[in-house]
């Protein structure tokens, strides 16, 4: 007997609806949100890299544990506020567009 085979949409369609219902775009909401997270998370470790920087040393000079700086690399729990902070404690100036209003950080 043949197996039948999947696409992932084909799979996202029959589990979660099509794209504009309700809870498939919730879904893809969220998925988007954690991808701008691991993002934002990747550029606060490329950074800390640039500068040879621990995740200790970060965390001591952001008022953070260690677990908390790698947990923001991973982009788990990542905020404006420990955003501003963890580039404040680098030395970098950021800006943030929030619907076409720039924020600085």
């Amino acid at each position: 007997m043949a197996m039948k085979y999947y696409t992932l949409e084909e799979l996202k369609d029959r589990n979660l609806g099509k794209i504009g219902t309700p809870y498939r775009d919730a879904y893809e909401a969220e998925v988007q949100e954690e991808i701008r997270a691991y993002h934002i998370g990747e550029a606060i470790r490329k950074a800390r890299l640039e500068r040879s920087l621990t995740q200790e040393q970060l965390g001591e000079m952001m008022g953070v544990k260690k677990a908390r700086i790698s947990k923001i690399e991973n982009g788990h729990n990542i905020t404006i506020s420990t955003m501003a902070r963890a580039f404040s404690a680098m030395g970098i100036t950021a800006t943030l567009n929030l619907g076409g209003v720039q924020v600085a950080l």
